[in-house]
Parts: C-alpha cells; sequence; structure tokens
C-alpha cells in the first residue's frame, strides 16, 4: 500500500470524508498534526477568562487577548498567528460558532477607555481574511454565513468637520455598521460609518462603501454603487 492511501485509510477510520491529493507526503500530514496540536493547547490556555459554555478555540502563535471578561465565543473559532482582540466596550465581543480570524488582524471594540465603545457581534460560520481591522466605536454587527477576504476595514467611527474650529475638538458620531447574513466582501473593501448592507450582497475588491445598500445588491466602486441585483 503506498503512502497515499495509508494516510486516506487512517483518516476515513476518523469518519472524516476526505481524499488526500496524491502529493501530499506523510510528514506534510505530520508537520501539519503536530501544528494543529500546538494551537489547540494555545487555544486551551487563552481561552480562561473568555465566556461560553461551549468555546473551542484554537489559537496560532502571538495572538493577544486582552479583556476576556467582555468576550463571548459560542463553539468553535480559529485565531490565526498575529492577531489582536480588546474585547473592552459597552456590549463586548460575541462571536458564533465556527469562526476564523485571518493572521495580523485586529479586533477593536472601543478608541478610548474615555468613551467606550459598542462593540462587536458577529454570527455563525464567518470568516476574514489576513490583515482585516475592525473599528468598533459604533458598533459592528455581522450576520451568519458572511466571508471576507483579506485587508478588510471596518471605520464605525466619523471626525465632524462643519466648522472652522480644530476638526480634532469637534468631537465624534458613531452610527455603527451592520452587514447581512451570506454575504460576500471582497478583500481591501472599507465600510464606512453608518451603513447597513442587506443580506446576500456581493462587494466588490477595493470598494469604499459609504451607503447602505438593499439585500441581493452587487456593489463595487469608490464610493460603491449597485451595479446589478443578484438572483434576477
Amino acid at each position: 500500500m503506498n503512502t497515499n492511501k495509508l494516510l486516506n485509510k487512517i483518516i476515513n477510520k476518523k469518519n472524516k470524508k476526505i481524499v488526500l491529493d496524491e502529493r501530499i507526503h506523510i510528514l506534510d500530514v505530520i508537520r501539519w498534526e503536530i501544528r494543529y496540536l500546538i494551537e489547540n493547547i494555545r487555544g486551551r490556555i487563552k481561552s480562561i477568562g473568555i465566556k461560553g459554555k461551549n468555546k473551542k478555540i484554537q489559537c496560532g502563535k502571538k495572538v493577544q487577548i486582552r479583556n476576556k471578561r467582555f468576550i463571548h465565543i459560542e463553539g468553535k473559532i480559529k485565531i490565526r498567528d498575529y492577531v489582536e482582540i480588546d474585547g473592552i466596550s459597552k456590549n463586548g465581543i460575541q462571536i458564533g460558532d465556527n469562526a476564523i480570524i485571518g493572521k495580523y488582524s485586529i479586533m477593536r471594540a472601543s478608541s478610548t477607555l474615555l468613551n467606550l465603545g459598542k462593540g462587536i457581534k458577529i454570527g455563525n460560520n464567518f470568516s476574514c481574511g489576513d490583515y482585516t481591522f475592525f473599528g468598533a466605536s459604533g458598533g459592528i454587527e455581522i450576520g451568519n454565513d458572511v466571508i471576507m477576504g483579506q485587508n478588510v476595514r471596518f471605520h464605525a467611527l466619523n471626525h465632524n468637520y462643519k466648522n472652522d474650529e480644530l476638526i480634532r475638538l469637534q468631537g465624534v458620531t458613531a452610527k455603527g455598521i451592520k452587514i447581512g447574513n451570506n454575504c460576500w466582501v471582497g478583500a481591501g473593501v472599507t465600510f464606512l460609518d453608518g451603513v447597513t448592507i442587506g443580506d446576500g450582497c456581493v462587494i466588490g475588491a477595493d470598494s469604499v462603501v459609504t451607503k447602505s445598500v438593499p439585500s441581493n445588491s452587487v456593489i463595487v466602486g469608490n464610493p460603491a454603487k449597485i451595479i446589478k441585483k443578484r438572483c434576477e
């Protein structure tokens, strides 16, 4: 029996319907299993202090999780290398089952202790690529089954600038950002404060979303505009 057939036989004994590519070597599987074990051990350590009865956390290296008492995870989550999560906020950070947070991503629920942000709420089956930024002063809500590429940015806060006073002294507005269920967000998309994205939307890469859009819209551009409707 060759190596590939042996590996598939071992995997099938675990009731996993997976067929490995012929080019996968047994050493590749061993390395993956070792990394998986290490990430699970890290996750158990990092999960101490985080709320959620069913939480199962898998952590990459150099992950920083601060203010854990504000964080609630309900299910499995994979946190990739160098992710930073700070939960302190009015409503904390809530993440559903089966989530993946890409490398170097930042979840910042508040920008300052003087004015706590509203927090972040994410549904089930969520994934975001590397370098995603969540600035959640005004609150961020993301539905179920949302997938996102790399370098997506949420800025749930705006600086006021209407008069001649120094802009930094004019205060801010923070309305929040909402993303519906079953959305696909391309790489490099920026969401600005106050927008609501309906269910089933597709947002093209590098778009800057400045206005709300209804369900099943396909939007692209800077500023992003609807170019067609899905399911027509």
